[in-house]
């Protein structure tokens, strides 16, 4: 019933008459029986329909064959071949929009200092197989014959929806630790359990993913946010002690309770408000959106203080949670717009609380689209996700107020460019007006003029030349303008 590209097939004929076994292995089978789609959307957390179909892009191999043996068989059929991963046994090739990975059979082992591996080529593909990180990995296809190779119950684990290793856990996570993430990224991307033996190993061993270069804990994190379930990863990263070592001011939350004591603990509320907006999402994951859910309440802690009446505040909790933000995803490696979106939500996330019944100006409605800026959108989202509370007549004000806000941000917005509020006389214009030279003279006034326009709304020139004029009097700024 599995079905792949013909690609597949045609590489196993050239295989087969050269007397090599090829197994299609991995997540290709795994995401063929789950009904899933190919790697490539594991990568990015977007789930395809259930229900049989070709499993297309990315292909990995297993074979007898040794490297060179490969690069022969796949030389003249490929229309590119790659030898980068050689020296562990792998050749890349791409036919027809199809990309291949070939790898000798491997019974390697690493170093445990550096997380090198010691390549050692294997002779079966039982052997590599106990090799892989877990069961429903552990799983091939022998082409171009198709008989279903399945020594380590993979295909009962994918029915049960557990996930266990081949080996003993201890052995396979030594190996490379960083497994022990990815055990959470597949149980987020699945939606599988996993089994008491490996919940007890990545218990023990969770200090060893300090190991790992954070490049690579980073890249398994985005993907396990980026699954269908990542609500269920990161509880197991916090149960198992995996978050103590990559976030550990998300177990950190569980300390605390919320000032509304409405929740079990800041830690729950936060993982909640994440849910929240995954429900919001309208094209696609979105992982500035989940990460800021999810980190959004993590200045409490630092903030905690219990006031007269024994009622609990958190005050500037999302000055402090921006620092902590930018600090945590910067180690991590982060891209420097994914640190700067985040951390800005954060710090934003609860300016919609002084909104009050609407008493805001219009000026304060304007800043705070240009604070936001290009990320009002999400904004909306997670400040909307942030009510959590029981109380629905409380839970149905919130969202009322907050419709308010956003019609009158619409409405401003027609009247004036809001999506690019600039001062009314650019920089050209204050030059000339005051006389002054280009320098840091001519970006105080234009601040100023732009401090104006969004306390005021849009000047005329008239007045936007008056106002200029004012300022620089009060500044002390004289100049004859230039010709």
């Amino acid at each position: 019933m599995l079905r792949f590209s013909p690609v597949a097939d045609e590489l196993a004929e050239r295989f087969a008459d050269a007397g090599h076994r090829l197994y299609l292995v991995g997540g290709s089978v795994r995401d063929a029986l789950l009904g899933r789609g190919s790697r490539e959307t594991e990568q990015s957390g977007e789930h395809a329909d259930r229900g049989a179909r070709p499993v297309e892009g990315d292909l990995d191999f297993t074979t007898d064959a040794r490297p060179d043996a490969i690069q022969r068989l796949v030389s003249g059929w490929a229309e590119a071949v790659w030898d980068t991963g050689i020296a562990f046994g792998t050749v890349g090739a791409a036919r027809r929009g199809v990309t291949c990975e070939i790898t000798t059979f491997r019974a390697d082992a690493y170093d445990g200092v550096t997380r090198n591996p010691v390549v050692a080529f294997g002779d079966t593909i039982e052997g590599d197989l106990v090799r892989r990180d877990f069961t429903a990995n552990a799983m091939a296809l022998s082409l171009p014959d198709r008989t279903f190779v399945d020594p380590y119950g993979g295909l009962a684990a994918l029915a049960r929806g557990v996930l266990d290793t081949p080996a003993d856990p201890r052995t396979s996570f030594a190996d490379d630790p960083l497994r022990l993430l990815r055990a959470a990224r597949f149980v987020a991307q699945l939606g599988f359990e996993v089994t008491p033996r490996v919940r007890e190993a990545m218990t023990e061993m969770a200090p060893q993913l300090g190991r790992i270069t954070a490049e690579r804990v980073q890249a398994e994190l985005s993907k396990l946010l980026l699954g269908e379930h990542p609500r269920r990863g990161i509880e197991l990263m916090v149960d198992t002690g995996l978050a103590d070592v990559v976030l550990p001011e998300v177990p950190a939350m569980r300390l605390e309770i919320d000032e509304h004591a409405q929740h079990k603990d800041v830690y729950e509320h936060s993982l909640t408000v994440m849910e929240q907006a995954i429900g919001r999402e309208t094209d696609g994951p979105d992982l500035v959106l989940r990460l800021a859910a999810l980190l959004h309440d993590i200045g409490k802690p630092a903030t905690r203080k219990v006031e007269p009446g024994r009622r609990v505040s958190f005050h500037h909790h999302e000055v402090v949670g921006a620092k902590m933000t930018r600090k945590r995803l910067r180690e991590l490696r982060y891209p420097k717009q994914v640190v700067e979106d985040v951390a800005q939500l954060v710090f934003l996330h609860l300016r919609f609380h002084g909104y009050g019944k609407g008493e805001w100006t219009d000026s304060a409605v304007r800043r705070y689209v240009t604070d936001a800026g290009p990320l009002l959108d999400r904004l909306h989202k997670l400040v909307r996700s942030d009510s959590t509370t029981r109380n629905k007549r409380r839970a149905a004000a919130l969202q009322r107020s907050y419709d308010d806000l956003e019609e009158r941000i619409a409405r401003i917005a027609q009247e004036e460019d809001l999506a690019r509020v600039r001062p009314d006389l650019d920089g050209n214009a204050i030059m000339e007006l005051l006389g002054i030279p280009p320098g840091p003279l001519v970006g105080r006034a234009w601040r100023h003029l732009k401090d104006v326009r969004l306390e005021r709304g849009p000047l005329d020139h008239d007045e936007a030349r008056a106002e200029l004029l004012r300022w620089a009097e009060a500044e002390g700024i004289s100049g004859e303008p230039l010709d």
